[in-house]
């Protein structure tokens, strides 16, 4: 977990938090479709988000090469940008598929990228957020290609890829994701058996946080830790089109319909 603490006064305004755009999957035409309904949510909480907070797995695959990124999501990063125009603040996480994020909304945007967990603290309330990939028991095939992928001879030789080449190989790794072959029933309520769950109450047993909100598993989940916190997952923006809004007195789950 990153030593990392935020703190945000929201002045009767919001917190919003999402996850699992996966833009650029399972194909341009699908995307561009999700990518618009993405900006209509970003543009239909413009007027009240006091941060925006998204938490991994944003891009289907992104890349950041010396001096080139994946082309395409025009729209998408427009409409980021004008938010940062109005000041408001904007935290990316990576996911697996992005964990290659550097530095590039960072310097461009102003937008902190997070790879790790990070602390919360909002109207006396206390979050613990990120994306959950390699997180608790269980999740073990994420475990090994993130072990893989954030390797520093994995990135130095995937760098000296042509982009061309690099970027089509990415491509049909995730022609084989979870979000592509979403048929495959993945997303089914594991019960107890949830790794984020039990790797929020592990936390929990420790060190207290009223609210833990990760990603990752693209299933909408409310479930309570302990005797006074509540795990949330954010579910994915393929055919859930779910966020998480925080007023100052409560979280809840939304599911966005326009």
């Amino acid at each position: 977990m990153q030593a990392i603490e935020l703190n945000i006064s929201l002045s009767d305004k919001k917190i919003y938090f999402a996850s699992d755009f996966h833009l650029g999957a399972p194909n341009s035409n699908e995307s561009k479709i999700r990518e618009q309904r993405i900006i209509r949510w970003l543009d239909s909480i413009a007027n009240d988000a006091a941060a925006i907070f998204l938490v991994g797995d944003i891009f289907d695959f992104w890349f950041e090469y010396q001096e080139v990124i994946p082309k395409g999501f025009i729209p998408f990063i427009s409409k980021i940008s004008q938010l940062r125009d109005l000041e408001i603040p904007i935290y990316f996480f990576t996911g697996n598929h992005d964990l290659w994020m550097k530095d590039y909304f960072t310097k461009e945007l102003g937008i902190p990228v997070f790879h790790e967990p990070i602390q919360l603290i909002s109207e006396g309330k206390s979050f613990l957020i990120g994306h959950g990939d390699g997180l608790g028991p269980g999740d073990n095939s994420y475990k090994r290609l993130k072990k893989l992928f954030t390797n520093p001879f994995a990135k130095w030789l995937f760098r000296w890829f042509h982009p061309d080449l690099g970027i089509k190989l990415a491509k049909a790794w995730s022609s084989h994701s979870r979000i592509t072959n979403i048929q495959k029933d993945e997303n089914r309520f594991l019960g107890n058996d949830e790794w984020l769950w039990a790797y929020a109450k592990t936390i929990e047993s420790t060190t207290h946080y009223d609210y833990y909100v990760f990603g990752h598993r693209h299933l909408p989940l409310e479930l309570q830790v302990g005797s006074a916190a509540t795990y949330f997952n954010l579910g994915e923006w393929v055919t859930q089109n779910t966020f998480l809004q925080f007023d100052g007195e409560r979280a809840e789950l939304i599911e966005f319909k326009k």
